[in-house]
């Protein structure tokens, strides 16, 4: 049970429409609400700290805390919601960050997602890749993702996450959820066990490691469906992230898996409007046609980019510039953010 003083802080966040809550020995509280840090009306006093920290834990995270690692956990509060928490130290202090989690899944639909993630949703095999940098939804996006499917097919889903942010209720689909840490020892032992699962669809939590993505792709190969994330900021930039993270010697085969499995990859990042009270996507849409699917093998990821911009609204594609450009014209953004969030300037001034 979360401690009183805790719940009371989180309630007061979700009620500013906070996204995270940092707690640290020696300063006051703050959120990030619609991406701006504040400092919170509540407090806790400096001696309480500690022991309210230690009070989330359990003792297999305290003991893990204690003997030098950080402690990834989730808790619920008294309203039902969920929250992802990372304790950690910094300056011999102890501090945590609380990622506050929706009760209920947005649908693709209130996420304002391209459509054609529908589609990629229902795929019945191949690898679907969410990405962006923290804090930009992708955990979220996947769960609306996992929802959409198992309201509308009968899967057996398997998600091993690391922790579990969001619990799925099974509707049309079966769905088992894997903490890392809890119920399987780590990413890419928790996919190879998968495959003996009689599964459809697997999402990973993240491809954090060249283990673990050998294992996605194998599981992408032989016949399943694969949701993954990775902290990339962009499509081609993924493609490269992923074979970058194999031995030189195995690159080659990994560009082949690749080509053979990748249905799409989306990147986003949250771009706060109407002056701050709320955040809309942008995103970057990579789909895996004939053509990209060829610059992949052949080791020509930089020519991604043209590709998406010159057949993109007949395949569904766009870059980020485009999605910006789409959303400063419909008056979600303004043109000082398109220039904030572009990850490529020069191209930008180009469509404005």
């Amino acid at each position: 049970m979360v401690n009183e003083k805790i719940d009371a802080l989180i309630q007061e966040a979700r009620s500013r429409k906070a996204s995270d809550v940092h707690i640290t020995e020696g300063m006051p509280v703050w959120y990030r609400a619609q991406g701006q840090l504040v400092v919170s009306e509540m407090g806790i006093e400096d001696f309480e700290v500690r022991e309210l920290l230690y009070g989330m834990m359990d003792e297999r995270n305290q003991r893990r805390f204690e003997e030098g690692f950080d402690a990834d956990f989730a808790i619920q509060t008294s309203d039902g919601h969920r929250q992802r928490v990372n304790v950690f130290r910094q300056q011999k202090k102890v501090a945590a960050t609380i990622r506050l989690l929706n009760a209920q899944i947005p649908t693709l639909e209130e996420l304002k997602m391209p459509t054609i993630l529908y589609e990629m949703a229902l795929a019945p095999r191949g690898l679907i890749l969410v990405t962006g940098p923290t804090g930009s939804g992708k955990s979220t996006t996947l769960a609306a993702m996992i929802d959409y499917l198992n309201r509308n097919r009968d899967r057996h889903i398997i998600t091993i996450e690391d922790p579990i942010e969001y619990v799925y209720e099974c509707k049309k689909s079966l769905i088992h959820q894997r903490e890392v840490g809890e119920d399987v020892k780590d990413f890419a032992s928790a996919l190879r066990s998968a495959l003996r699962e009689d599964p459809d669809v697997i999402l990973v939590g993240e491809m954090r490691d060249y283990e673990t993505i050998s294992a996605a792709l194998l599981a992408a190969e032989t016949g399943h469906l694969v949701l993954s994330t990775l902290h990339t900021t962009g499509a081609a930039q993924t493609v490269e992230r992923i074979i970058d993270a194999c031995p030189g010697s195995g690159q080659n085969q990994v560009r082949t898996q690749l080509a053979g499995t990748l249905k799409g990859v989306v990147s986003q990042c949250l771009i706060p409007v109407g002056g701050g009270v709320s955040r809309i996507a942008a995103t970057e849409l990579m789909t895996g046609n004939d053509a990209v699917l060829n610059l992949i093998r052949e080791g020509k990821t930089y020519q991604i980019s043209n590709i998406m911009q010159t057949a993109g609204s007949a395949t569904g594609m766009h870059t980020l510039n485009m999605d910006l450009v789409r959303l400063l014209n419909q008056g979600y953004i303004t043109r000082e953010d398109a220039k904030n969030y572009t990850n490529n300037r020069a191209e930008l001034e180009q469509y404005l």
